[in-house]
């Protein structure tokens, strides 16, 4: 199965179906969708988000709605750095510490606000928030090509601060949930649960990545992500 052909026909439907919501156009990204307040609402009601303390997002659009209930909550939030691009690569936003929370949550906010930390710095990680292009009942996820997410949650588990037990989620349209066969990797993270507007979906999916798989990352990955060069084994 192609994986860009899957993205093209879900971006062009939800650019035609008249859901997808700023920025625009929805392709090329993670895409925003009209109810993903709704979409949010649901994941809040999950006894796995309940019991949470610590999240980690990432900072597409769709998501906003899910950090700021987050920060509202008095969860602790971290977010990745664009591309890992900074050594310290998370950005640390304190729930006690956030007056504006609504500033805090955007793009621009998470960057001037959040604290930046490595993982070395971060406490285990309870629920992780992922944004997605298309994903299976299975819990098979594509997202928009560039693997950032995967190998956050990588990144993560070398450090010890996720596992086969952390709770991984995503918020799409029901146009984003399809039901053909998505092939994955090891190095995929899986699903747990689906929340669209409409649906709660329990998916589950398996065990999760172990770590950094090295022998398929190149070497301009490498050179790009400084918390790679720290990790890399010699």
């Amino acid at each position: 199965m192609d994986k860009q052909a899957l993205r093209e026909r879900i971006w062009d439907a939800l650019e035609e179906e008249g859901v997808a919501r700023f920025p625009f156009p929805p392709h090329g990204r993670i895409p925003n969708f009209a109810g993903a307040i709704d979409a949010a609402d649901r994941l809040a009601d999950l006894d796995p988000w309940g019991t949470a303390d610590v999240v980690k997002a990432n900072p597409d659009s769709p998501q906003l709605p899910v950090r700021r209930l987050a920060l509202r909550a008095g969860k602790t939030l971290y977010v990745a750095v664009p591309r890992l691009r900074e050594a310290q690569c998370f950005r640390h936003l304190d729930p006690a510490a956030i007056e504006d929370v609504d500033h805090a949550t955007t793009v621009g906010g998470i960057s001037a606000v959040g604290a930046a930390v490595g993982p070395d710095r971060m406490p285990r990680v309870d629920l992780i928030v992922a944004g997605s292009v298309a994903v299976t009942e299975g819990g098979a996820r594509v997202g928009k090509g560039e693997g950032y997410s995967d190998l956050e949650f990588a990144i993560l588990r070398e450090a010890g601060l996720v596992d086969d037990d952390t709770t991984t989620v995503t918020t799409v349209h029901d146009l984003q949930v399809v039901d053909e066969t998505i092939p994955t990797t090891p190095t995929d993270v899986p699903i747990d649960w689906i929340l669209t507007p409409t649906r709660t979906i329990e998916t589950g999916a398996g065990d999760k990545p172990a770590g950094i798989e090295w022998d398929r990352l190149d070497e301009a990955r490498v050179a790009e992500i400084p918390i790679l060069q720290r990790l890399r084994p010699d």
